[in-house]
């Protein structure tokens, strides 16, 4: 198989899945959301210790070290990156008009904003949208699924790792740029998020009385708000908690 079908790959097997869970019932409740508990809590506490030793230290070095334009410009380097994977997601949501403000603001933050590092666009009132296949599939009824948290990318579904597979294949940069300064670049993205994180993640900890519980209820409102396209509420459940995946897609 070639490289280009290889990476439509899980485009297909997704839309296929979708299919068949849009005819379902209705969402399962919260407390029927979490069915392998026990694996996600391990999988969450060997996060929370690398996270805790290995990444919260370097991030806390980046913001350190790096002034706070040369972190914004990185964040907004990366930002610009996820254009196609906003603006095919923006259509398949049945959003032109958002297609089309992703698409100006890509041109212009690639022009004049010195390859996305700059943000001109949001200063001409072009607005940044934060959409993912994940979303999309709930946007077309297809319902999360049981709760996961993944190796190293934390807090997910079945349906938003499956998602995750096609935002994946929908990202044009694996095909012109190595795969290791792409997992290099990643780095990077996630050390600048993280760095922007710090204290709230502290905040959520000590108000917390189980913090696991606290991050899946979190990711499940987090993610109902984006799909519902509430953009306060899904800002401000963003500034409570962490949550690498978004990253992505971001």
């Amino acid at each position: 198989m070639t490289r280009p079908f290889a990476r439509l790959a899980p485009l297909l097997c997704v839309l296929a899945l979708a299919g068949c869970a849009a005819t379902r019932g209705p969402e399962p409740t919260p407390a029927e959301r979490d069915p392998i508990e026990p694996v996600n809590r391990g999988i969450f506490w060997f996060n929370d210790k690398f996270d805790v030793y290995v990444l919260e230290p370097t991030a806390k070095g980046w913001r350190w070290a790096a002034p706070e334009f040369v972190r914004e410009g990185v964040g907004n380097f990366f930002n610009n990156l996820r254009f196609p994977i906003v603006t095919t997601n923006d259509l398949l949501q049945g959003k032109p008009k958002a297609a089309l403000y992703d698409f100006f603001r890509f041109a212009t933050n690639t022009s004049l904003g010195f390859l996305g590092f700059g943000d001109p666009a949001t200063a001409i009132g072009l607005e940044r949208h934060d959409e993912d296949f994940g979303q999309t599939l709930g946007v077309w009824g297809v319902p999360s699924g049981p709760y996961l948290v993944l190796p190293f990318l934390g807090a997910s579904s079945i349906r938003d790792t499956g998602g995750l597979a096609v935002d994946t294949a929908l990202s044009v940069t694996p095909f012109f740029v190595d795969g290791l300064i792409l997992f290099g670049a990643r780095v990077v993205d996630v050390v600048q998020f993280r760095s922007t994180v710090i204290d709230q993640v502290h905040e959520a900890k000590e108000a917390s009385v189980d913090y696991y519980s606290f991050v899946r209820d979190a990711y499940f409102q987090r993610r109902a708000a984006l799909i519902s396209d509430n953009a306060t509420m899904s800002r401000q459940l963003q500034n409570d908690i962490y949550f690498p995946e978004e990253s992505e897609a971001k």
